[in-house]
């Protein structure tokens, strides 16, 4: 089974936050976490708002939880609002209904995921995006 290494996950990091900064979004935060849903890399830009490093690591956990990027998320919490509350429950509250959590795929297995906030969720899902794809890897956004 392949395993999410901690130079891919620094290369992730680096990536969606350099994207950021070349699309002049806000201030980001940036959880890389691997299949297990353990931190392996964080960052936070100067400048981000408080709580903006939960908020990324809800999008990452919930997209792990339920096996699909938070974009599919957010649409399933519009449709079914009661089973994304049981679920974010069931996770201890950590699941954020937004884009910005993304599957990192390598070799059709999910190996983690990756969780952005700071500006709009759909600019945090662009970043995240860069960041996998920057290591090699595939991205799954939920779309």
């Amino acid at each position: 089974m392949p395993l999410l290494s901690l130079d891919h996950a620094r290369t992730i990091l680096d990536a969606a936050l350099k994207a950021g900064m070349e699309h002049t979004f806000k201030p980001l935060a940036v959880v890389v976490l691997d299949a297990r849903g353990a931190l392996k890399a964080f960052a936070a830009q100067d400048g981000t708002s408080l709580k903006r490093g939960e908020i990324a690591r809800g999008k990452a956990d919930g997209a792990l939880a339920l096996g699909i990027g938070s974009r599919a998320v957010a649409k399933m919490a519009a449709e079914r609002p009661t089973f994304v509350a049981a679920a974010t429950h069931a996770v201890g509250g950590s699941l954020v209904p937004a884009p910005g959590g993304v599957l990192i795929l390598d070799g059709g297995e999910v190996v983690g995921a990756v969780g952005v906030s700071g500006d709009l969720s759909d600019n945090d899902e662009i970043c995240a995006v860069a960041g996998i794809e920057a290591a090699g890897l595939k991205a799954e956004t939920g779309a």
